[in-house]
Parts: C-alpha cells; structure tokens; sequence
C-alpha cells in the first residue's frame, strides 16, 4: 500500500474534523456544578516564568561564599527585598543536553535530549507544567494555560509555541496577548448550549470512520510508518481529551473576572504586568493550577527607552550592553516582586493566602551571555512545601530537572523522575 499517512491525508479520506466516542478511561466524567467543582482546601498549583537571554552574571547571582539564609540580595534581584525570606535563589543547575546558546527556554522545563530519537535533529519530552497539569487539572476548566507575548522574535526563547511541551513532545500553544487571555477565560460562548452540544457530538459521529480508516492502512506498513501512524493516534486521544474537557465544562458558566478586561496593544514592561494580573486571576478564580509565561524581552527593553538590541545586549561587555542588561534584570525583579505581593494579598477561603498554595519558578535555561550553565533560577511559594529564604549553591552541573523533580513531588505528583533529573534536592524540602 502506498497511501500516504499524514494528518491531511486522513481529514480528505473523511471530508470532516476528527472526532472520537466518549471513553471512559480517559478519565474525565461530568461534574454537576459549580459548587461541586469548589475544592473544600484550596488546592495546590504551579507558575512557571520564564525569559530569554538570561541576566548579568556579574551583578545578579548572589556571592557563592554566602549561603543559606544570611546571604546579602545582589543588584539584580534587589527589588526583591521585602519578599527575602519567601524564596529561594538556587545556583549550580544546568540542563546538561542543552547546546543553543541562543534557545532560553525551549529545554528549560524539559531537560531532554534533543538528539534522543534517532535521524531526527530536533526531539523534546514533556515539561514539567504538563506532568503538572495531568495531574492538578483534572478539576478546572483549563488543564493548564500558556501564556507568551506577540513579541515572539527577539526574546531569545527558541523553538516552541510556549514553554509548554505535552507528552510526545511536542509543542503546546501559548496565548500571546492579555485580551487573549482575559476572553479565554472569561468570556462566555455566544453560541447557545444546544449548538455546542451539537459540535462536540458532529466530531465524535464522524471520528469511528477516522479510525477505521486508520486500521485500515496499519497491515503492512514499514516500522516508521507504524511509528508515524501511531502518532497519529495519540493526536486523536489528544483531541478526544480536550473534546471530553470541553463537554463537562459545557452547561458550567465561566468565572467572573476578578480585574478589568486589559487595554489592547500593551508591550512590554505593562504588558508582563497585566500578564502577572492574569495569572493571579485565573488561579484566583480556579479557572486553572498549571500555568506558564513565556516572557517577552525586546519589547520590555523598548519599553525602558533601552535602545540596545537583545541579542546585542545578551553579548554584553562593560559599558552601555551590561548597562542596558543591568535595567533588564532590575526591572524583571521589579515585576516578579509586583507579582508576589499580588499572590499574598489574595486571600482563600480559608484565610491563607494564594501565595501559601502556589509553587513558582522564575529563570531561564541561559545564565549570561550565552553560557549554558548555573540556570538563573529563583522558587516562591508555599505550593511545594521548600525551604524558602535561602541561598543553594549546588554543585556544579546539578540536573536542573532535579528541581523541577523536587517541585512536583512537593505539589504532590508521584514522579519518580523528570527529564535528566537523578533524584530531588533534599536541601530544598522544607
């Protein structure tokens, strides 16, 4: 047989989009209520901000010689200071298979190795915001959103859609602007309910021909078509756990935004700001616990009358590129400072703060110009139960998944491993 088994090639033999009947292992069933839906303890959740480019060695990192809890801020994370004993600046991880200089987060939740699969010159696995998410998003609207920037070029993030990679990893979309975000989450469907009943049920009437069409072509294939086909068929389980997402969420009204809808066209420093808002918000109202931003920086460098291009000032020297670096790492402090006091001041129904079940990572796979070792790396939170306050200097090329390992078991996801990781960072539990 010589059909040729791509995607297209499947939705022309259907003349329709794919579509599957409602399994009962996907493990989603329909949720009654809003109320039904209200955690009796506030859950757990987990933020992952990350930027290209990295900061300024010299001026960011605090003194390797100060450790643990009395250790003096650096420049660069000064604007932190009231915040001091509710994170943690780690140093010493690295991704050990990252080798672009110029990919700030494609690998940094992940830790793959990118030459992992055989012939292919580009792989990637799952990061840990959707080991996360499988776990966290069983009981929210959203099992994990993704937020990134218009400003896609110029940031020095790398491939992807986001800093979101799903189980075959592959690319998860992001959403690239604050009215975006605010309308996805929400802003009700016009459409009335029947209607919406009626799309998901066209897609599943038509996805039992997909599949045969599918079987049909399976007998005799080479072993990389087998690969290929089976692919194939994690895509349409993909697709039939959103579809099933979808439909429980169906007949249950979104949130009332806690904030105003942002101004279109926001660039940015207010644009990275407005984001944060959001963040909160959507934790806020339970719409989702998994979130990542992937974070815009030529538009916050244009946004601080900096005139120096990011890539330019990622190759800093003494003089105006470190000056302009320096302004970047100052005023993404700013922002994140901005953010905690947003996660403390929003109170659960039980009286503990967003903050106390939150666990947030905040760095980037490249530490200063361009080096591939000691990731920038600041955790805050009570989400995953670490020893905040502290300085870790770990040792040299310590896994960074190690950290990510730890976070996931602290959040309570059994994961016995993630990516390259050898075991969690005990000096990290609390």
């Amino acid at each position: 047989m010589n059909s040729k088994l791509d995607r297209r090639h499947f939705l022309r033999g259907t003349g329709t989009l794919l579509a599957l009947p409602a399994l009962e292992s996907i493990g989603f069933s329909r949720k009654a209520s809003a109320a039904e839906k209200a955690p009796a303890i506030p859950p757990k959740r987990m933020v992952f901000l990350g930027f290209g480019f990295g900061v300024t060695k010299e001026t960011w990192f605090p003194n390797v010689e100060q450790t643990g809890a009395d250790y003096d801020l650096s420049e660069g994370l000064a604007p932190l200071a009231r915040h001091k004993k509710d994170f943690t600046v780690v140093q010493g991880c690295s991704n050990k298979f990252t080798n672009e200089a110029h990919w700030g987060s494609t690998f940094w939740l992940t830790g793959a190795n990118r030459f992992s699969v055989p012939g292919q010159n580009m792989s990637n696995s799952i990061s840990a915001d959707q080991v996360a998410a499988a776990q966290l998003g069983q009981d929210t609207r959203f099992s994990s959103i993704q937020l990134g920037s218009a400003d896609v070029s110029g940031s020095g993030h790398g491939p992807g859609l986001s800093l979101a990679w799903d189980q075959r990893g592959k690319p998860v979309a992001g959403i690239g602007t604050p009215v975006q975000v605010f309308h996805k989450m929400f802003s009700a469907d016009d459409l009335p309910l029947e209607q919406r009943q009626a799309a998901i049920a066209e897609k599943r009437s038509v996805l039992d021909a997909v599949l045969i069409e599918a079987k049909r072509v399976q007998r005799g294939l080479t072993k990389t078509d087998t690969d290929k086909l089976d692919e194939y068929f994690q895509g349409i389980r993909d697709i039939e756990t959103q579809l099933s997402k979808d439909e429980d969420w169906l007949e249950v009204p979104k949130s009332k935004p806690p904030i105003e809808e942002p101004n279109p066209g926001l660039k940015g420093k207010e644009e990275i700001k407005v984001m944060y808002d959001l963040i909160v918000a959507a934790l806020q109202t339970d719409s989702t616990r998994v979130m990542t931003y992937r974070q815009p920086v030529q538009s916050l460098l244009q946004s601080l009358d900096i005139s120096v291009a990011p890539h330019n000032m990622s190759h800093y020297s003494p003089g105006e590129r470190m000056k302009a670096s320096q302004q970047r790492d100052i005023a993404q402090s700013e922002l994140l400072a901005g953010l905690i006091d947003k996660l403390k001041a929003t109170k659960e129904a039980d009286g503990s703060s967003l903050f106390d079940h939150v666990a947030l990572a905040y760095g980037s796979n490249i530490s200063s110009i361009h080096y591939l070792v000691n990731c920038p790396t600041v955790l805050t939170g009570g989400g995953a139960n670490l020893n905040l306050g502290q300085h870790l200097v770990l040792p040299k090329d310590t896994p960074l998944c190690n950290v990510w390992l730890t976070m996931l078991q602290g959040i309570g996801v059994k994961s016995q491993r993630h990516g390259d990781s050898t075991g969690i960072v005990k000096e990290l539990q609390a």
